[in-house]
This record gives structure tokens, sequence and C-alpha cells, in this order.
């Protein structure tokens, strides 16, 4: 009989393959183990031994343990998902270090904590799976493992010299008080059964998010730091991906970041400063909920008869959304940004803020050149008026106009995102 790594790989070259009968066997020959008294403990072991070694392989080449799980369950389901993070505990114990704390902080948001005994028998056990349907589950997710492209490193994985560094790489889990009063406008924003008032909120919070960024940004020109952009991964899963994607790159761009969307991966990376990432990963999640509700209502506002599919409707209303919230937020950014702009000239003379934030807008370019070298653009249709014209109306019912702005101008009807 072959050896338990002998037979993990002729069962996940025969899943790659096409021969539908051979892959059966290949998983029958799992199932009756090496032979031996201890032969089922064996595979199970070497199963696990080769996710682990997939896992640590993916870490150097840009994956996260957020984003290995996310395009999991995106391909696969939530109980391959819950084996990878029992891989995941069970790799972070032998992980090289250093390791970073946001990477603790992964696994642990993930609950990727390990248990005693056998990973894979404990996993089988809590999802409720006969063998031969675990050993089918597993064998396939560990194929979709080790089928992971490069993608771009946005922090230093573990085991590299940059882990060891303290960076603040932008996550939304930056306690500040400022922070806590945007996700209260945030929370209450996606609360009330009012859009004019939800409008209005979001507008608040974009307002202080662009004080707290130029504060960051001031405080940064002034110390002697060499730090780079850094970067955060945001879903854009279906339905709608393409909507999300723009809601995202539209968030990004008034809060002075850039988003790129991987279709085929299912997120977008956006890349900027750590204050302005925060500020992307809270309005970004905030205004997808708005978003979808505003959907849903526009959705029973809609005038009996109509032929349109709805989800023709549905896309055209999100893009719509999409960008005349991105519209406004800008407008928001833009009256900080004068306002702090004015404060500066006349407390500190020629050292203006503007120029910092110029500086610090071509580090943000530069990285985006950097890491995606070959990113393109696409223009954006409009394949349903009417939910074009609802999305728009949805996101100009109130006023986001704080601080005395500019109203924003009209969006037209084929817009071009770019």
């Amino acid at each position: 009989m072959p050896d338990a790594d002998e037979l993990v790989a002729n069962a996940l070259a025969a899943v790659r393959g096409t021969d539908v009968r051979q892959a059966e066997r290949q998983l029958d020959q799992l199932m009756v183990g090496t032979g031996a008294a201890d032969g089922t403990t064996a595979v199970d072991a070497a199963l696990l031994r080769r996710l682990v070694r997939g896992l640590g392989r993916l870490w150097p080449r840009g994956w996260q343990p957020v984003d290995v799980d996310r395009i999991t369950s995106r391909r696969l389901d939530a109980r391959a998902a819950r084996l990878v993070r029992a891989a995941m505990a069970a790799q972070r114990r032998d992980q090289a270090e250093p390791v970073p704390a946001w990477w603790d902080d992964q696994l642990s948001e993930l609950g990727a904590t390990e248990g005693g005994g056998s990973v894979l028998a404990g996993w089988a056990s809590r999802e409720g799976l006969d063998r031969a349907d675990a050993l089918r589950a597993a064998v396939d997710t560990l194929a979709l493992v080790e089928s992971l492209p490069p993608i771009a490193v946005l922090r230093p994985p573990p085991g590299t010299s940059g882990a060891a560094l303290p960076r603040s790489g932008g996550s939304a889990r930056s306690g500040s008080p400022m922070l806590d009063r945007v996700r209260a406008l945030l929370a209450k924003a996606e609360s009330t059964t009012f859009p004019a008032e939800a409008e209005a909120l979001t507008g608040k919070a974009q307002e202080l998010i662009a004080r707290h960024s130029i504060d960051e940004a001031l405080l940064a020109a002034g110390s002697e730091r060499g730090d780079l952009p850094g970067g955060v991964r945001l879903s854009t899963d279906t339905p709608y991906a393409g909507a999300r994607a723009l809601l995202v790159q539209e968030v990004a761009a008034a809060n002075r970041c850039e988003a790129v969307w991987s279709d085929d991966l299912g997120f977008a990376t956006v890349l900027g400063w750590p204050a302005d990432l925060v500020a992307v990963e809270l309005l970004y999640t905030s205004l997808l909920v708005q978003a979808t509700a505003a959907m849903l209502r526009g959705r029973a506002e809609r005038r009996q008869g109509s032929g349109r599919r709805t989800k023709v409707w549905d896309e055209s209303f999100l893009n719509a959304f999409a960008l005349r919230i991105g519209e406004r937020l800008r407008t928001a950014t833009e009256a900080a940004t004068d306002a702090a702009d004015q404060a500066a000239t006349e407390t500190a003379g020629a050292e203006r803020l503007l120029p910092v934030l110029a500086a610090r807008g071509e580090a943000v370019r530069e990285r985006l050149d950097t890491l995606f070298p070959g990113v393109t653009r696409h223009r954006l249709s409009v394949r349903d008026a009417e939910g074009w014209s609802s999305g728009t109306s949805a996101a100009d019912r109130a006023s986001l106009d704080v601080g005395g702005a500019r109203k924003p101008r009209q969006v037209p009807g084929r817009p071009d995102p770019r």
C-alpha cells in the first residue's frame, strides 16, 4: 500500500483532473488508508501537514488569514472555511517568528484558535460529516489553497524582518474618541428609517474623518518616520460585485486613497495612509448597508407594470447611488481641507497643508504603480434608466454639504467612473 503522503497526493491530482471516476477511486483509497492499524490517523495527519504547508506558502505571496478565509467561503463554502481556520490555528503554532500583532488579531477575529486532538477529525465531528464527506471536503479545500495565485504583499508576512516593526496598518479596529464618534454616527445612519437623516449623518461622519485625516497628515509631516502607504482588502462579493467595487472606489477617492478591483478573487485592494484606510473601511461597510436598504425601498416604489428585470434595475440603482454618494463625500472632504488650509495659512505662514497632502497623494500613487503595474480601467454603462434615476435620487434626498460646501453637480446618464 502507498504511504499516507502518496495517498493524499494521488487524491489531490485526481480531484484536479477531469476523470470523476478516478477521483472517486482515489478518495476510496484515502478511506481505506495505508492498511496499517493507524492508517486513517496517518491519512488525517498527512492531509493536515499538506494543508498547513500550503497555507505557509501563501503568506509570502501576499495572502493574509482573512483573505484565505474569504475566498474559501466564496469558492467552496462556510464548512471549508472553518477547516481552513482550524488549519491556520495549527500552522500558527510552528510559524516562524516574528509574527506581527495584526496577524494574531486576524486569527482571533476568525476564531482560528487551536484545539486539542486531531484537527481533521475534530472539524468533521463539529460539522456532522461522515468520513467520506470529510475527506472529500478536505481534499477540495487543499486543492483550492494550493491553486491560489500570488497577490500584492500589503504587509510584511510572519518570519520576515519587517514583521517585527510596529505598524498601524489602517485597521478599522484602531480606537480613538473621534473614530468612536464616527462609528456612532454611521450606526445611526444604518438604523434610521429616514433617508434624509441617514444621508446627513453620513456626511457628518465624513467631515469628522476628513479632519482626522488632516491632523494625522500634519503630525506625520512633522516626524522623521519613513513610513509607506499601506493597504487593506475589502470584499466585493456577489451579488452586484461591480457595484460594490464602484462603491469602494468612490469612498476611496473621497479619502485620498486608490482602489483596484480583483474581480476573480472577490475583493478590492485599497491603498492609502493608515487614517485614510480606517475611513474607507468604516464608510464602505456602512454605506453598503445603507445602499442595500435604499435599493429595497426603491424596488417597492417602482411604478406598476415596469417590464425591467429586477437585477438590471438593482445594478443601475447601486451604481448611481455609489457615484452620487462618492461625489458628496468628496465635497465634504474638500470643505474640511479648505477650512484646514485656511487655518494653517493664518497660523503657520508659509507652512501650508496642501503641499503635505499633495506629497502623500503622490506616495499613494507610486505605491499603486509598484504593486499594480498592469492595472486597467473600464467604462461604466447604464442599462436601466429608471434604476439609475432612482439610485441617484436615493443618494440625493438630503444634503451632505456640511460646512457650507457647494452643491454637487448632476451625475450624467452614462458616467465614466475614471
